[in-house]
């Protein structure tokens, strides 16, 4: 599912229409961003809990030349299924 079938759908779930569904969705993920750069954490009870991981710096190398790079440390957003997300997908 990629957005746009995503605001479709919570358009007929919510009985709403497409305009108003792409605002709810936008204004949903806009908020889950904002949290994750100003607390590092939303919980959405029943669906999961989406956080900032703190990526150490590192050394790698060029899978083509073999030659040893240094990636930078960075802060990465991570996703963790709640429990009935887990039972939902397993049943189907």
């Amino acid at each position: 599912m990629n957005k746009r079938e995503l605001i479709e759908t919570v358009s007929s779930k919510a009985e709403i229409t497409k305009k108003e569904a792409d605002a709810v969705v936008n204004a949903t993920l806009d908020a889950i961003i904002e949290g994750l750069a100003s607390e590092g954490k939303v919980i959405i009870p029943g669906f999961g809990s989406f956080e900032v991981r703190n990526k150490t710096a590192r050394e790698a190398r060029n899978p083509r030349t073999g030659e040893k790079i240094k990636i930078a440390a960075k802060r990465a957003p991570a996703f963790k299924p709640g429990k009935a997300m887990k039972d939902a997908v397993e049943k189907k």
